[in-house]
């Protein structure tokens, strides 16, 4: 049971990722998304399908940061679910304006 439940862990811990993508190339923005998600999905993510307009999340700001979130508690809902649940997080940052 000890090695059944090391394994679960250690399963959880590494299968989180994030990935970014910057329009300009800079860091990753520290500050709070502007849309920040949650999007069910369905056996082990085939099934189900999110679309994000960042016009109407920005209002017409541009883009500055896209990142799409697999954290431990996504992992442990797949892990548990045997894939059936497969959520993932849609995080966007707006442009701050210049004014």
């Amino acid at each position: 049971m000890k090695r059944f439940s090391l394994l679960i862990l250690c399963v959880c811990l590494w299968s989180c990722s994030t990935v970014s993508i910057r329009t300009d190339g800079a860091r990753e923005a520290t500050r709070t998304p502007d849309y920040d998600k949650r999007h069910t999905y369905w056996w082990w993510g085939f099934k189900g399908e999110h679309w994000i307009n960042v016009r109407e999340v920005c209002n017409g700001k541009g883009v500055e940061q896209i990142q799409a979130v697999h954290s431990i508690i996504d992992s442990a809902g797949i892990l548990f679910t045997l894939g059936i649940y497969a959520p993932r997080t849609a995080r966007i940052w707006c442009k701050e304006s210049t004014q």
